[in-house]
């Protein structure tokens, strides 16, 4: 085991295949210790994960999906102890890999969203210093996936498939892109995220003009970050090429592969 990677996991906020979760991580050559949410969060407030070689996000914290229906989702704001760990985290120099709905996570902090290098938006927000309209989602997209030359994504194909979750959503700051979106996708058949939380049906809607990028990396202080956007399904963490990308970014966070 000691060649395994110490993987710190957190999840929890949004329904997931936990066994399929874990199967994959451990194919990838990690060492997974999976928390849920909120003792994921406790654990890093109280510095309690630093010994770790990375930390993966699989969850989807600091919304409050129990307020009123017309005020669903209300941000939650991080306590100063969480923000303090994370910074330590990342001072560390902690390798961090992002999948799927992390990125909705922290809705009211704006360093998480510089940290990851983007957001998904439940409801209207602020990114970047920007306001910004709700974000979109289309589940069980059929696409294919285009490969940036990236040490994250040596040894798979220049263009594979997935079905899986689709965003409608945009990163922020300067990252270094992994994987775009190849297939032609019609704004018409997103959802609104708002919408969809708030029941409301037939209301005008268009996604916010959205990246084609469905993958990348960038440095966050001394951390390096990978931010996957497939990532909802149990075959997609089957997914050989998908398998490869999450071990090639365990491998490069924790700098087992060179930038």
């Amino acid at each position: 085991m000691a060649d395994r990677i110490r993987v710190f996991a957190a999840v929890k906020g949004h329904a997931f295949d936990r066994n399929a979760f874990e199967d994959m991580l451990r194919a990838c050559g990690a060492e997974p210790t999976i928390v849920d949410q909120p003792a994921a969060s406790d654990l890093i407030a109280n510095g309690l994960v630093e010994d770790y070689d990375a930390v993966v996000l699989h969850d989807m914290w600091g919304l409050d999906f129990r307020a009123p229906r017309e005020e669903r989702p209300v941000p939650v704001e991080p306590d100063a102890a969480l923000v303090a760990g994370w910074e330590r985290l990342t001072q560390r120099g902690i390798g961090i890999v992002a999948l799927h709905h992390a990125i909705a996570s922290w809705p009211s902090w704006e360093g998480y969203a510089q940290m990851l290098g983007g957001r998904f938006l439940y409801r209207e927000g602020v990114l970047g210093g920007t306001a910004r309209q709700d974000s979109g989602y289309l589940p069980d997209a059929q696409y294919e996936a285009g490969v940036v030359e990236h040490p994250v994504t040596a040894g798979v194909p220049s263009r594979f498939a997935l079905s899986d979750e689709l965003y409608a959503m945009e990163y922020v700051g300067e990252v270094e892109p992994l994987l775009t979106l190849e297939t032609e996708i019609e704004d018409a058949r997103f959802i609104s995220a708002k919408n969809a939380v708030r029941r409301i049906e037939g209301a005008a809607w268009s996604p916010p003009a959205r990246s084609p990028l469905l993958g990348w990396a960038k440095r966050a202080d001394n951390s390096r970050v990978v931010y996957l956007q497939p990532g909802d399904s149990g075959a997609t963490f089957g997914d050989a090429n998908y398998r490869m990308l999450v071990a090639n970014a365990l491998a490069w966070t924790t700098r087992r592969l060179s930038a």
